[in-house]
């Protein structure tokens, strides 16, 4: 489907050789088990020199449709999933580094993989070292020293910051590290890390590609080498995506590319809104030219995304008084859905942090995530107005 526009790849790709009984929709299967007369022919099937299935924590005909999904949408060669956005990133880490090994990310990362880089990874002897996000001069330097793991996350969750993927794939390369990216917030929509230079891009599936909020999973896409590795890692230790969230998954992607470009106009309206309050301290959006990592989203984004954050004056105590005054907006942990979703960092992407931890990152008490979903942005921007417009006269007094 090279020459297939992004539209039609997210409706058609991978779905064709799934089809049963003359039905239009993969169906679900929920065996867990696959069964053969042959006894040669199963014996191969589990080796896999040949296609087929065997075992359901192996794999599965609905799970692999939206793995090949998702393959082509990142122009990959090969993809494996798994039960959880976290469960692909932990499986990742865990297939490539062993004691002594060393790895170079970002201070920025979503709260989960900070935890991982700051807590467990350490307890295995890796080392690891987290660069300013956005100083690519320092995070060169430290990749120079030797690395075998480059780990970028762009945009950044929640602060939406910018990671040249090009420049920083170029410099892993030259020492012989992996370069992964977790592409989440951008979705394959709005880049294509493996484009450009990255090894392996990973997905919380279960954010924008499902879109509805009602399925867990995660992807990891990329060489037949790197990936049949990770798979391996994986059904030996069990993360498995289940059918009926594949289902939920590939249902969802269906419509991802009308759906990112609403939630990409959306955000970007929201987000020029909100540079109007005086309430407001900043915004972080990188489709916002004042944002440090504009140009090199434009570079390589095809649209700037759904996501966006903003700081409050007045902190916890203004969130705790705005958000329940949004009319249009659920206040929840989730992303990507169709329905607009906010959040304070402190209860959401970095919850398992300490407040000394968040403000380590530059993460304010009183920050917010705002992730927009496909209602009529007028009707967006008139609920956020009224929100602002009922705040106490208190809080506006301190600030």
């Amino acid at each position: 489907m090279k020459n297939i526009k992004n539209g039609t790849k997210s409706i058609w790709a991978g779905e064709k050789d799934y089809l049963a009984f003359g039905a239009t929709q993969v169906p679900v299967v929920h065996s867990v088990s696959f069964g053969y007369d042959d006894m040669d022919e199963w014996y191969d099937v589990a080796l896999g020199k040949k296609e087929g299935h065997i075992y359901g924590r192996n794999t599965n005909p609905t799970v692999q449709a939206f793995e090949d999904k998702i393959r082509i949408l990142e122009g990959a060669e090969a993809a494996t999933s798994f039960s959880t956005g976290m469960a692909a990133i932990s499986n990742t880490l865990a297939t490539f580094l062993t004691p002594g090994d060393r790895i170079v990310s970002i201070k920025d990362s979503y709260g989960g993989t900070n935890k991982i880089f700051t807590e467990f990874l350490p307890r295995q002897k890796v080392d690891v070292t987290l660069c300013d996000t956005g100083d690519h001069e320092g995070m060169e330097r430290e990749i120079a020293k030797g690395c075998d793991i480059v780990y970028l996350e762009t945009p950044t969750n929640p602060t939406v910051k910018i990671t040249d993927i090009e420049r920083m794939a170029k410099a892993g390369k030259a020492v012989g590290a992996i370069v992964v990216v977790d592409n989440t917030f951008a979705t394959p929509i709005n880049q294509n890390p493996l484009a450009l230079g990255a090894d392996l891009v990973i997905h919380s599936a279960t954010k924008f590609l499902g879109g509805h909020a009602d399925a867990l999973g995660g992807s990891l896409c990329g060489s037949k080498e790197l990936v049949e590795q990770v798979y391996h890692f994986r059904e030996i230790n069990g993360a498995t995506l289940d059918p009926m969230s594949a289902y939920f998954l590939l249902r969802g992607m269906k419509t991802l590319q009308l759906r990112i470009a609403r939630q990409n106009e959306n955000a970007m309206k929201v987000a020029t809104y909100l540079k109007t309050i005086d309430i407001v301290e900043d915004v972080f959006y990188p489709g916002l030219e004042d944002h440090p990592g504009h140009d090199i989203a434009k570079k390589q984004m095809n649209g700037f995304g759904g996501m966006l954050s903003f700081a409050v004056k007045g902190g916890v105590d203004t969130v705790r008084h705005l958000l329940p005054k949004l009319t249009y907006a659920n206040r929840a942990a989730n992303l990507g859905s169709v329905e607009t979703i906010v959040g304070p960092a402190r209860t959401t992407s970095h919850v398992e942090c300490t407040p000394e931890e968040r403000a380590a990152v530059g993460i304010a008490e009183g920050l917010i995530r705002y992730s927009a979903g496909i209602e009529d942005s007028e009707d967006l921007l008139a609920d956020l107005e009224q929100a602002f417009q009922a705040l106490p006269k208190h809080i506006h007094v301190q600030v």
